[in-house]
């Protein structure tokens, strides 16, 4: 059964997004009678489409209970970067979980913020809201555009870097030290790590720099392998 993320509950009716109409009609070429399920203000329905050649209507069948999640809010920390790379990433981080997405123009990025970055922040969303719809996530990810890595002492929660830097200290023993943590923020930086005074920075207001190992990693594969391994180290 196919999963929106609607707009709003008018009495009976499940208010959706125009493209989400034209998905119906369109994409997935629907017909009167058939079930999807739509999430408004944290409610899961299972609606009824009417009128599919007309004005589609999504009529109320029944409300369900959502299920809860004790998996930890993720948050990461990415660069910007070209858009092919960007997009695997915002894709494949809700598919995986991920609570939020902050994007930092590091000093070391290839990309830099300019005039269009208002209309990229759309495009992300709206990449955020299918993949949210295609892997029956509750929920849809947050993502912002980050000026300041200040901001970030404002993060609650256990706060990691990626360091390419030769240390010991790694995920799994991080992980295993702060078991019970609520909230998980990781830092990625761009190709070529983070610059030095921006790890030193980060550590100053808590960041823990931690190893991936001895693989040099893609910046885009790295989201995907923190979140297999936390995924793994809090599945029930």
């Amino acid at each position: 059964m196919q999963r929106y993320f609607g707009i709003r509950k008018e009495k009976n009716n499940l208010i959706l997004d125009k493209q989400d109409y034209h998905h119906i009609k369109n994409v997935m070429r629907m017909n009167d009678g058939d079930l999807i399920e739509v999430i408004v203000n944290q409610k899961l329905y299972i609606g009824c489409i009417e009128n599919v050649k007309s004005n589609i209507e999504v009529n109320i069948k029944k409300e369900l209970d959502l299920p809860i999640n004790n998996f930890p809010k993720v948050n990461l920390i990415v660069p910007l970067l070209k858009e092919n790379k960007m997009d695997l990433i915002l894709q494949k981080a809700t598919e995986m979980g991920t609570s939020k997405i902050i994007i930092y123009p590091f000093k070391r990025c290839m990309v830099k913020v300019n005039s269009k970055i208002e209309n990229k922040l759309s495009r992300w969303k709206k990449i955020l809201k299918e993949a949210s719809e295609q892997s029956f996530r509750n929920d849809i990810p947050e993502v912002v555009l980050l000026k300041n890595l200040e901001h970030l002492k404002k993060i609650n929660g256990l706060k990691l870097i990626c360091s390419t830097k030769k240390i010991s200290n790694n995920l799994k023993m991080v992980l295993t030290e702060y078991k019970n943590c609520d909230t998980i923020n990781i830092v990625i930086g761009p190709e070529g790590g983070i610059d030095p005074i921006e790890e030193d920075y980060l550590n100053s207001i808590g960041y823990i720099s931690i190893t991936l190992g001895n693989r040099i990693m893609r910046v885009e594969s790295v989201p995907l392998f923190l979140l297999s391994i936390i995924n793994y180290e809090y599945m029930e």
